[in-house]
């Protein structure tokens, strides 16, 4: 199935980006870059602009809005599912709460996951969705919003997500599981259907977390 085919070919290029962070020690900024040009005291400066996931508005199961500012400073997990899934869904939410279990008490990491059938996953089937896995609303967000922006904002994080009748449920989508950091750039993609993919990214995420103020540094503030 087609469904099936593109979670493979990804994950083969995911491995790669993975692989290679592990040996250099940092997580790579994915996605395309421009160099720009601009003038520093009379020199040519080149800077190189990367990749950045851009405003986005969407409504969560406690029918919130959840907007790039609920992220501001924050790394967050994020993909795009529905909840009448008969494929990859439930594999993927196993394996996301595991990422859950494991970071509930960090603050500075939040989970995003977008629903791709708006018409059917409404406000009160994200509530009851959340409700059935015990999970906090404060930490995991389920939105939804318009189809044209959920579908577009899947670009951006760089994977599929996209309506298809051929596919079991009517859709078709990636099973990737996009590490963002606090700048909303993506430094990872990995196979959300793949415990050992799902062990990496657990890995990964601690080198993003923003460093915690000291507590003289607290005080000042």
């Amino acid at each position: 199935m087609l469904c099936t085919l593109l979670l493979s070919i990804s994950a083969l290029g995911w491995q790669g980006c993975s692989d290679k962070s592990a040996e250099t020690g940092d997580l790579p900024i994915l996605g395309e870059r421009q160099l720009v040009q601009r003038e520093v005291d009379g020199q040519q400066v080149t800077d190189t602009v990367y990749h950045r996931i851009p405003d986005f508005a969407f409504i969560n199961q406690d029918s919130q809005v959840v907007t790039s500012l609920t992220v501001q400073d924050k790394v967050y997990v994020t993909d795009f599912f529905f909840t009448t899934c008969p494929t990859i869904c439930p594999k993927m939410k196993s394996q996301m709460l595991r990422v859950y279990e494991e970071f509930k008490d960090e603050p500075r990491l939040m989970l995003l996951s977008h629903t791709i059938d708006p018409k059917h996953d409404t406000v009160a089937v994200l509530r009851d969705y959340a409700d059935r896995l015990q999970v906090s609303s404060d930490k995991w967000h389920f939105v939804t919003g318009e189809k044209d922006s959920i579908y577009s904002i899947a670009m951006q994080y760089m994977v599929t997500a996209l309506e298809d009748e051929e596919e079991p449920g009517g859709f078709v989508h990636s099973g990737a599981f996009v590490l963002v950091d606090q700048n909303r750039h993506v430094r990872g993609i990995y196979d959300g259907t793949d415990p050992a993919q799902v062990d990496r990214l657990i890995r990964d995420i601690p080198a993003l977390l923003p460093k915690k103020k000291k507590k003289k540094d607290a005080d000042k503030n």
